[in-house]
């Protein structure tokens, strides 16, 4: 079957949804610990409702990548669509935790503002087979930037609204429930949009995983070093999650007193510089080698990261969360393309979401620790150092473990 006439169609579509997803995300990440706190949630409950919702993602997204190319690519996609909007409309309705728990666990929800679900994985390895290798790192690249703008678009519109909602007289609570509606709507948009996505993102019938393999999790060959990578990616998710985008936000509310509007500006900035720093990956890769820039372009945001804190002024921490989100994301294309090259064509999905999920089981672990860690006065500047130590410790391991081994197909 000859895909190629389908391809632009479905590479624009699936930019199309990254786009309307991280958005939503971005939106989300501003008002969520915010909306928690104002439903009444204490740190300990805030942090165990996040880390359930990444959990629950980890172990629903874990089931249907790894089954994506035999269930079709489409149909996880769709089913990621109406996870994220079943989720959204639990949320606005009910204040109840026990409720809110369940949402969290089984639907789809980003406290990060960062990708969550089966949809990353099974777009990656779709995009993958629509291009030859030699363009795929400039592919993710692109692909990396529309994300970021998105996100960067929802955060900045995400606290607009809210901060809007609160000076028409809304509660704290009614201005944030009014973003989240946003999310759920969001969700519905992504289904109609993987709707349209054509056959030609789905293997071929011979290129279908065999039955076999089923129970090492879609992968053959390429099984060992997958799962070295998705340990090291795991540890680099959980030192990631002690600063996600919410967290941020909370930070920079209580130590400066920041509202929702300028929250929304600021994480708006970081992602705007994170989405133009992606383009430079590419010919750096090129260049460099594709673990060699991973590692040399994160290592120095991981300083920079551990010194916001210690920033005396709001001028100084902004410029530095700003100056650190400026190179930290370079290694995301990188890392997405070295994965889709090291392994057989038929494991892309799954060697691209037991990854993605390895992340998800290491970023869910955080908030338990994170949560407290913010709401105590004494130690809100831990998680900032406690990441960024984490993340060097990775940066190094990986170099150690991948510089020599490099992809065929790239």
């Amino acid at each position: 079957m000859d895909r190629r006439p389908a391809g632009r169609h479905d590479i624009a579509l699936l930019f199309a949804t990254r786009t309307l997803r991280l958005f939503s995300y971005g939106a989300l990440a501003v008002v969520l610990v915010l909306y928690l706190t104002a439903l009444g949630l204490t740190g300990a409950e805030t942090g165990l409702l996040l880390a359930l919702t990444l959990l629950g993602d980890a172990a629903i997204s874990l089931w249907l990548t790894t089954h994506a190319d035999r269930l079709g690519r489409r149909r996880v996609l769709l089913a990621g669509a109406l996870l994220v909007l079943a989720a959204g409309l639990v949320f606005v309705s009910t204040p109840a935790y026990p409720v809110l728990v369940v949402a969290a666990t089984l639907g789809v929800i980003s406290p990060a503002g960062n990708e969550v679900g089966p949809f990353l994985a099974v777009e990656q390895a779709s995009l993958s087979q629509l291009v030859p290798g030699a363009r795929r790192t400039s592919l993710f690249a692109h692909y990396q930037l529309v994300g970021s703008l998105a996100t960067a678009a929802g955060t900045l519109t995400g606290g607009a609204a809210a901060q809007m909602a609160l000076r028409w007289g809304a509660s704290e609570v009614e201005a944030y429930r009014l973003v989240i509606a946003g999310y759920a709507i969001g969700g519905a948009l992504l289904a109609f949009l993987f709707a349209r996505v054509s056959e030609g993102v789905e293997l071929a019938p011979r290129e279908v995983v065999d039955e076999n393999i089923r129970t090492r999790l879609g992968l053959h060959r390429s099984r060992d070093v997958v799962l070295h990578l998705s340990a090291l990616f795991a540890l680099d998710a959980f030192a990631g999650g002690f600063v996600a985008q919410s967290f941020i936000a909370y930070w920079f509310s209580e130590r400066f007193g920041l509202d929702p509007g300028v929250l929304g500006l600021l994480l708006a900035g970081a992602n705007v510089l994170a989405a133009v720093s992606a383009l430079a990956a590419a010919p750096l890769a090129t260049r460099f080698g594709l673990v060699r820039t991973m590692v040399f372009t994160h290592l120095p945001s991981n300083v920079l990261l551990v010194l916001v804190p210690f920033m005396p002024t709001l001028p100084l921490a902004a410029a530095v969360l700003l100056a650190r989100f400026a190179i930290s994301q370079m290694d995301v294309p990188t890392r997405q393309a070295y994965t889709m090259a090291i392994v057989e064509a038929d494991e892309r999905s799954a060697a691209a979401g037991v990854t993605g999920i390895a992340r998800s089981l290491g970023v869910s672990a955080s908030p338990l620790l994170a949560g407290p860690l913010y709401l105590s006065a004494a130690l809100a500047w831990t998680p900032f150092v406690i990441s960024g130590g984490l993340k060097i410790i990775y940066d190094l391991a990986l170099y150690r473990a991948f510089v020599a081994r490099v992809p065929t197909d790239s």
